[in-house]
């Protein structure tokens, strides 16, 4: 799929929909690149009585205002409510507009609609400031590893638990001061809920699934363990192995030509290159076949580096740059009859007996831990309960079928993708025109 290429002299005009941090951060990157060739003609907010650094007059209050104007090229939707981006995305491509947008939690709920939208309409949607803000690791999947078997992608893709992580395993601060600080710097949320509780990752492992792997899954096929939990016990834990404790997001291929996608904490030692991404950074790496390993690593949130990845989407849609998802014909199937080596600590005896170990290799009833293989099913089955007793797990990267002591090659680990062969059937069609071209 592709789009005619404007002229190089004519500049874009953007309908900005949202003006928050990445909306004015986009803002205040084309005022100081007026040569990029794009201007933000219209901006629509919600609240009319918000203080803004812009006069009201530069401001519409209703977003439909923008889909109805033809005289806008691009329409750019940075808003934080996932069901009015929707809306607003869904009727844009209907009417066969191009669009970017950052809202993953969206896109991870409805990205096989969204592209059937586009092969129909002629519609053109992109995403690259929706995972990891400034790193091109979406464009880097689906158009430079677009022909290349992937082993895996393994992500910090959370900057807000991982400064939390970094000022706990630096400072053998608690959870409640670490996170504390970094709401005050503005690197967590006033409600951290989707950031602490890895739901936040989870949809950006949604994401990725699909330009990696041509894997279409639902956010709630993927495992997500937050960090709510965690105390200082967790991280001397992780230190006494020479490790750390980082939210990874996994997409594996495993031994067998199936994939599977985790999100949860995991230990990280010296010898991972996320072992060194601390803060409020993200890091990515993808491990091909042929290429080997690649290690991405950037501002994963933010106005500029996030408004950065916007500015890209819209260099990008100008040349008739589109998505091709061209692993989506032979996407492999989901594997869920996996174990998981698991460290495990709850003063709950119920939660032991809950998640029903296989295998146990370590107990320490002072600390309250326990390491062993679960089920990975029993894992998704019961997590809203491991969030109602606080109980932490921590993945030590270990992975088997069920019911076997093999383990997988050790560079073959769990680094998480999901195919629900149902999805994958109705996309087949959809996604026909997209295989087998290059980007």
């Amino acid at each position: 799929m592709s789009t005619n290429p404007a002229p190089a002299s004519a500049p874009l005009r953007i309908g900005l929909i949202g003006f928050g941090c990445v909306g004015q951060g986009l803002y205040d990157i084309l005022q100081q690149q007026p040569e990029a060739g794009f201007e933000i003609a219209r901006i629509a907010v919600k609240n009319p009585t918000k203080a803004r650094p812009l006069p009201l007059d530069r401001f519409d209050f209703r977003a439909d205002d923008l889909l109805q104007d033809a005289s806008l090229d691009v329409l750019v939707e940075v808003i934080d409510d996932a069901d009015e981006a929707f809306r607003l995305v869904r009727e844009a491509l209907r009417q066969g507009r191009r669009v970017v947008t950052a809202n993953k939690a969206m896109l991870a709920r409805h990205l096989p609609e969204l592209v059937q939208l586009q092969q129909q309409t002629g519609g053109t949607l992109l995403y690259e400031a929706a995972v990891c803000g400034s790193i091109p690791v979406i464009r880097t999947l689906d158009a430079y590893f677009g022909a290349e078997p992937l082993r895996s992608v393994t992500g910090i893709l959370n900057g807000s638990s991982n400064y939390v992580l970094t000022r706990m395993g630096e400072a053998g601060a608690d959870y409640a001061p670490a996170l504390a600080e970094a709401q005050q710097k503005g690197f967590a949320e006033t409600d951290p809920t989707l950031d602490m509780g890895a739901f936040d990752p989870r949809s950006k492992a949604v994401l990725l699934a699909a330009h990696a792997y041509g894997a279409f899954l639902h956010p709630d096929e993927v495992l997500n363990l937050g960090i709510e939990g965690i105390s200082a016990v967790d991280i001397a834990f992780a230190a006494s192995q020479g490790q750390k404790i980082k939210v990874i997001a996994g997409l594996q291929r495993l031994p067998d030509g199936r994939v599977t996608v985790l999100v949860t904490p995991q230990l990280v030692g010296p010898e991972s290159p996320l072992y060194s991404v601390d803060d409020e950074f993200n890091g990515v790496v993808i491990e091909a076949d042929f290429a080997g390993e690649q290690f991405l690593r950037g501002r994963g949130a933010g106005g500029h580096p996030t408004g950065s990845a916007v500015l890209a989407d819209l260099a990008a849609l100008r040349q008739g740059f589109a998505y091709q998802y061209p692993k989506a014909a032979e996407a492999p199937e989901y594997a869920s009859d996996l174990e998981v080596e698991i460290y495990l600590r709850t003063d709950e005896d119920r939660i032991i007996d809950l998640l029903d170990f296989s295998e146990i290799s370590e107990e320490a009833d002072e600390d309250e831990y326990v390491v062993g293989y679960v089920a990975l099913a029993h894992l998704i089955r019961h997590r809203d309960t491991l969030r109602k007793y606080g109980a932490f797990i921590v993945r030590t990267g270990r992975l088997r079928p069920v019911s076997t002591n093999e383990l997988w090659p050790r560079h073959r680990r769990d680094k998480p993708v999901i195919a629900n062969r149902t999805t994958q059937s109705v996309l087949l069609a959809v996604l026909s025109p997209y295989v087998h071209r290059s980007p």
